[in-house]
């Protein structure tokens, strides 16, 4: 039995140190303020990028949600990335500048992203503002992005949530309640700690130093997430701004809520794996305490992967112990699941409850179990090029 003792106490000693960063994350959040002070001084000029690609359905209401946000000076620009529908039409009609791109070899939104730099050129603003088109930014959250961007000379990242549409099924629910968990929670406590979280996508903002150097022309699948980790090894890592929120809706679709999964599950995973490591030698060998915290906290895999894996090593313990009283792993893995539940459990009691009943989060497992084939796949399948999830309009919330 020693020869699965030593396996099964090292996979549980593996998955320890990642519930480790999350619990702390989750701890500090619990004992951190939602609300600061607004920084004060005079606004910069702001420059809001929004990619599009066959937004018509519902980028009337992005804009419209934005448009009295912006003062004189500002840009409204929206990049209709390879359209086939009037999202262009649309978007010039609600004021918006519009540039077209049509390039049907380079696709995905960091291309769109680029192109938008590349335009803005002409006459630089102070802040660049990125918005998705499906999104709804909250009143008051230009001027406080803006503010802290400009004050800070960092990214800053807003408070991003995806919602369940009316009547969604449970799973879409409990996908609400993890997206809160990691967009919200964790980036909570790591501002609470004075450390920078990670990019989201959308409603984020930079200085024009910053983002008009990046490297924005790739088609990955989780350009953001890549964007904050290359721009904090630049000296720039983001800020959380959890003052100024953001609102979207995951799709009502079976089939888009699969596939808009699948592309960010497996994205992070490639990037989990693939910079992870490099990101922590480069922290230590800088020393970069920065750097390294927003690589340790990209070593939390996705929450229901976490559960998985944390479930299965604790029945292979307590399989083993049943068998051969080996006590070494189940302790290991106990302490493990504790530290993951009290994770999840406070998370839900203080930033949950409107989300999901608590009898709705016992399925979780149920929805665990429904992603392990989007995990399978990321072994043997996996996803690497941008598509669009299908979507439909959804009301605001």
């Amino acid at each position: 039995m020693l020869l699965l003792e030593l396996p099964l106490a090292a996979a549980a000693l593996a998955l320890l140190a990642p519930v480790l960063i999350l619990s702390t994350e989750v701890l500090a959040a619990l004992f951190s303020a939602e609300s600061r002070p607004a920084p004060t001084g005079m606004r910069p000029r702001v420059a809001v990028v929004i990619p599009a690609h066959d937004e018509e359905a519902g980028i009337r209401d992005t804009l419209r949600a934005l448009t009295p946000q912006l003062r004189a000076g500002d840009t409204l620009l929206v990049v209709a990335d390879n359209c086939s529908d009037d999202t262009a039409a649309i978007a010039a009609a609600e004021g918006a500048e519009v540039v077209i791109r049509d390039d049907r070899s380079l696709r995905g939104k960091g291309y769109a992203l680029d192109f938008g730099m590349r335009h803005l050129e002409r006459d630089p603003p102070g802040v660049v503002l990125i918005l998705d088109a499906d999104c709804r930014l909250a009143a008051g959250s230009v001027e406080r992005l803006a503010m802290l961007c400009a004050q800070s000379h960092r990214p800053v990242q807003g408070l991003n949530l995806s919602h369940a549409p009316p009547g969604a099924a449970v799973k879409v629910r409990i996908a609400e309640f993890a997206s809160a968990l990691k967009n919200r929670v964790r980036a909570l406590g790591l501002r609470g700690l004075g450390l920078p979280c990670q990019l989201t996508g959308t409603g984020m903002a930079f200085p024009w130093q910053c983002i008009s150097t990046a490297r924005l022309a790739t088609g990955h699948i989780v350009e953001d997430l890549k964007l904050g980790l290359e721009l904090a090894g630049a000296g720039y890592p983001p800020l959380f701004c959890p003052e100024a929120r953001v609102d979207s809706y995951f799709p009502a679709s079976e089939e888009g809520f699969r596939s808009q999964r699948t592309r960010w599950e497996h994205g992070y995973l490639g990037v989990l794996l693939k910079d992870a490591p490099a990101v922590l030698l480069r922290a230590v060998r800088t020393l970069d305490g920065r750097l390294l915290a927003m690589g340790l906290d990209l070593c939390v895999p996705p929450t229901a992967l976490l559960c998985l894996l944390v479930g299965a090593v604790w029945i292979a313990s307590a399989a083993l112990y049943a068998l051969a009283r080996v006590d070494l792993p189940l302790l290991i893995a106990s302490v493990t699941a504790g530290l993951l539940f009290f994770s999840v459990i406070a998370s839900w009691a203080r930033w949950g409850r409107q989300i999901v009943s608590l009898g709705t989060l016992a399925l979780a497992v149920a929805y665990a179990l429904w992603k392990a084939p989007v995990y399978g796949r990321f072994l043997v399948a996996r996803q690497l090029d941008w598509v669009r999830s299908k979507r439909d309009q959804k009301p605001s919330p």
